[in-house]
């Protein structure tokens, strides 16, 4: 009976040790899963941040479409100004033309000796 007591100790042991390995295995794996999950959450709270910031972004760019309707029409009145500047521009490059045009007829009559009409 000797032996039989001693291969039943040794199939206790053996069954003790891989319960052991077994449970740590499955303690290491839940451990695992466990921060997994914590990592999920804290993924998901960033995610969720990011999504609050998204709206904000969102909300913004509806401001700014809105005020940019109200600008259209203040640049199309800045570009009729530009456009009546460019115009005016030429007027006066074409009255500066014909100033000088003058002048220099001036200039060249009063150079010119007089001519005595008493001949």
């Amino acid at each position: 009976m000797a032996g039989k007591d001693e291969l039943t100790e040794s199939l206790n042991d053996l069954f003790t040790s891989v319960s052991t390995m077994v449970k740590s295995e499955l303690q290491g794996t839940n451990n695992h899963l466990e921060l997994l999950e914590k990592m999920n959450l804290r993924v998901a709270e960033e995610y969720k941040g990011f999504g609050d910031v998204a709206s904000g972004l969102r909300v913004f760019v509806e401001q700014l479409k809105s005020k940019s309707g109200s600008f259209d029409q203040y640049v199309q009145q800045i570009d009729a100004i530009e456009q009546q500047v460019t115009d005016f521009e030429a007027v006066i490059s074409v009255l500066d033309n014909h100033v000088s045009l003058l002048e220099s007829k001036v200039q060249s009559l009063y150079q010119q000796p007089p001519t005595s009409s008493n001949n």
